[in-house]
């Protein structure tokens, strides 16, 4: 049994390190489910093709209309010059005096209407990198902001984000995106203002020791000076259309629930419970609506950059869901083996508490694949079933599962291996050294906030 749990540990050590020199999940996930499958002594291929490659498939076939869907309408307000006005305005409305904060609402306001992590990144910096200077804010302190506004609370905790870590637990609670609305608010609330206490901390430090924006930085961008930007109301139509859609669609009198007859859905589609997909559909639906608006608000500066525009979308939302799909077949094989029975035993034994427990799990494999996404999908793909019947019996709401799993994902996932944090600091031309321990901080306040959450709901909830 120690060999067989060995394995298992050997397997994601070598996932969490290859991740982390940058080379391929999708490539080295399957090579090291299998190393973990040789060593436990099951069957190889029929392990790799039944077991592996079905679940990884079945993952693709339940998110990629998201992934595609969420990419392109980022695309879309990039290329339309939205993100860009909604960031200059927004700056512009603060002024240099709340450099920070204007940086973080940004991030906040572009990340919860629907755009994605790196394009919210590419929009906000060239504006965040002016104002910091004018400011004289030291610029390594940039990619901690952004993250702030961009990686933390909108992403999976403010109830009705868009983003794939809202939208996973779905399918495993038969939840929908808003699912405990107030517990998602209250632990927005917390890692926003601890958030922005540590930043203006370390504001106030560096003005203190005389340290300026700094010189000699690369990546700088220019910004032109007779830039126009479009009229900011225009500019956040799509987002509103997003979340006012998938709200729709998802709880109000357009429930896509609603649209199809039960019992043909289950036995022509085999479908048998439609809530399971209704947040799926409710967002490809609102997603549809926001690419359509903006593309229409701008669409003669659109037109000339779309099939480029549309490519490179297509071609990242395609690497992020078969990088997260070959996760969610590594854990699916990993569940099968002799040795998991006893790694399961200890993680949900970590607490008594099946929301702690779940917590523990999620946080654990988001920080060793380095991904939010796809450390929860495991999480969820292996004990999922078990969490749901022990809050059953516990008394505790399916929608607690859901928004402790979302947030849990977004806490140690932006461990120094995650690829949004790499590509944060490639964006800014700035390095880990200098940069990557106030994005640690905000991690280490945002995993702390669930623990917080997950222990007041199990022992005063």
């Amino acid at each position: 049994m120690i060999i067989e749990v060995l394995s298992i540990v050997l397997a994601l050590g070598l996932l969490m390190f290859f991740a982390y020199r940058g080379y391929p999940v999708i490539v080295f996930a399957p090579i090291f489910t299998l190393l973990a499958v040789v060593l436990s002594g099951i069957a190889l291929l029929p392990s790799y093709t039944e077991t592996f490659m079905t679940n990884a498939a079945n993952y693709v076939k339940s998110f990629f209309p998201i992934f595609l869907l969420g990419a392109i309408f980022g695309k879309m307000m990039e290329l339309s010059g939205a993100a860009s006005s909604i960031a200059h305005s927004i700056v512009k409305a603060l002024g240099s005096n709340r450099a920070m904060l204007a940086v973080v609402l940004a991030c906040s306001i572009l990340t919860y209407g629907g755009v994605s992590l790196f394009v919210v990144a590419f929009a906000v910096y060239p504006f965040a990198a002016a104002i910091f200077r004018e400011a004289n804010i030291p610029k390594r302190l940039i990619p901690g902001t952004i993250a702030l506004g961009a990686f933390t609370y909108t992403m999976d905790a403010l109830p009705g984000t868009p983003q794939i870590q809202n939208i996973i637990p779905t399918t495993y609670f038969g939840t929908d995106a808003y699912a405990a609305p107030l517990v998602g608010i209250i632990g927005a609330i917390m890692v926003f203002v601890g958030g922005m206490y540590w930043l203006e901390r370390r504001r106030k430090q560096a003005a203190a020791a005389g340290e300026g924006y700094g010189d000699g930085h690369i990546n700088e961008p220019e910004l032109q000076k007779n830039q126009t930007f479009m009229n900011i109301w225009l500019a956040i139509l799509p987002l509103a259309i997003v979340l006012i859609g998938n709200y729709l669609f998802s709880r109000g009198f357009w429930n896509v629930e609603t649209w199809y007859d039960a019992g043909m859905l289950k036995e022509s589609f085999k479908i048998d419970k439609v809530k399971n997909v209704v947040s799926s559909w409710a967002l490809i639906i609102s997603l549809s609506l926001g690419i359509i608006a903006a593309l229409l608000i701008n669409v003669n500066h659109v037109k000339t950059k779309l099939a480029s525009g549309l490519t490179a979308a297509a071609m990242g939302s395609l690497l992020a869901i078969f990088n997260t799909a070959s996760e969610v077949g590594f854990g699916n094989v990993v569940k099968t083996l002799p040795g998991f029975k006893l790694i399961q035993g200890w993680i949900t034994g970590a607490s008594s508490y099946p929301l702690v427990s779940e917590a523990v799990a999620v946080n654990v494999l988001a920080g060793v694949t380095g991904s939010a996404s796809g450390g929860m999908s495991i999480a969820l793909e292996v004990a999922g079933k078990q969490y749901l019947e022990l809050a059953n019996a516990a008394g505790i709401s399916p929608e607690l599962l859901h928004r402790i799993a979302s947030m849990a994902s977004g806490g140690m996932d932006t461990l120094p291996h995650n690829g949004a944090v790499i590509t944060l600091l490639a964006i800014t031309g700035l390095t880990h050294r200098q940069s990557y321990k106030d994005i640690f901080a905000i991690t280490v306040l945002k995993t702390a906030t669930v623990f917080i959450l997950a222990f007041a709901i199990s022992i005063f909830g």
